[in-house]
């Protein structure tokens, strides 16, 4: 069991961020196992054609090649540096990723995989690995994920602004709570039990969390040095958006409020910000705002400041109105 040893200042530096590659590297991981979960068969249909001219290159089986069935090279997805990372802004921190390091992960895998294709060792082994990798990296963004990306996005933005809120308020046993059933809050530490591995101070460094899309149903770690210490877990909403794309309003409700509306108001569970919910309903900001702000004076969402966004949610008049024409298909009944 691996265990983060928590200090004072450790709640105070502890961050939230998402990173594009490591979506990426879970899915090229799924499209070469399909045995793998954490992406949808119908995912997996619809980018298997996609990715089959992708895995007949040097690089992208030199990638693979750097899998085992429970761990990766970390060098390939490096904790990200900050909450807006870019997938360029990832790609440079691989370059950038010390060769020490790299070449340690490449010569651990290496000896492992025998099953390694004469190419894909050549890439290992290649003083511009790095670059290469990249490379491949960039050119599978393209072609897997940079058209869903801004959607998948903003489920890990609207994830990091709930349970950064309940960090701040709660503390650790609150953000910690319901982040997955591996990672508990224990004697001023938190376990991961699921981990086979020692306890790690942090130091005064802080944790980095990191919600994800494709890491359900597990939960990823990164423990060692020199790599920021880090907990991947699945996102909120996960199932939701990947099993059933855009999300349909509930016809009672769509009668009563119309459909856009409606589909705002069960979309509100969780605060969101105007441009978040245009993203996530594929709707345009400004008919988001129009519909909001009826909602608003309705006294259905209420609104809040948090840092320089503007986040709605339900409010208890509008969670009752939500659970009673979701929960039935019955028609209302005259009062």
């Amino acid at each position: 069991m691996t265990r983060f040893a928590v200090g004072t200042e450790d709640l105070l530096r502890t961050r939230f961020a998402y990173s594009p590659v490591l979506e990426l590297e879970r899915l090229l991981r799924a499209l070469a196992d399909p045995s793998r979960r954490g992406v949808p068969g119908s995912w997996l249909t619809r980018l298997r054609p996609r990715f089959a001219p992708l895995r007949t290159t040097a690089a992208m089986q030199a990638v693979l090649t750097l899998q085992l069935p429970r761990s990766g090279a970390t060098f390939l997805v490096p904790p990200p540096a900050r909450l807006g990372q870019t997938i360029e802004d990832d790609l440079a921190a691989l370059r950038a990723a010390p060769a020490d390091a790299v070449r340690a992960e490449i010569d651990f895998y290496l000896r492992r995989r025998l099953d390694a294709t004469p190419a894909a060792r050549a890439v290992l082994t290649a003083p511009d690995v790095l670059d290469q990798i990249a490379a491949a990296f960039a050119g599978a963004w393209d072609a897997l994920l940079a058209q869903d990306w801004p959607e998948l996005r903003q489920l890990c933005e609207r994830d990091v602004t709930h349970r950064a809120g309940l960090l701040g308020s709660g503390g650790w046993a609150a953000a910690l709570a319901g982040l997955h059933p591996g990672v508990r809050w224990r004697d001023g530490g938190i376990d991961l039990v699921d981990d086979d591995g020692p306890t790690v101070a942090l130091g005064g460094a802080g944790l980095l969390l990191v919600p994800s899309v494709f890491v359900w149903p597990e939960v990823g770690v990164f423990a060692d040095d020199p790599w920021p210490k880090a907990i991947v877990y699945p996102a909120r909403g996960v199932g939701t958006l990947l099993e059933r794309g855009r999300p349909e309003a509930p016809d009672q409700l769509a009668a009563l409020l119309g459909r856009s509306r409606a589909l705002l108001l069960t979309s509100l569970a969780d605060p969101a910000s105007t441009s978040q919910l245009a993203t996530a309903l594929r709707m345009s900001v400004g008919g988001v705002g129009d519909h909001l702000a009826v909602l608003l004076h309705s006294r259905l969402v209420e609104r809040t400041r948090a840092g320089r966004s503007v986040l709605y949610r339900r409010t208890p008049l509008g969670d009752e109105l939500a659970a009673d024409r979701t929960s039935t298909d019955e028609p209302p009944r005259a009062g």
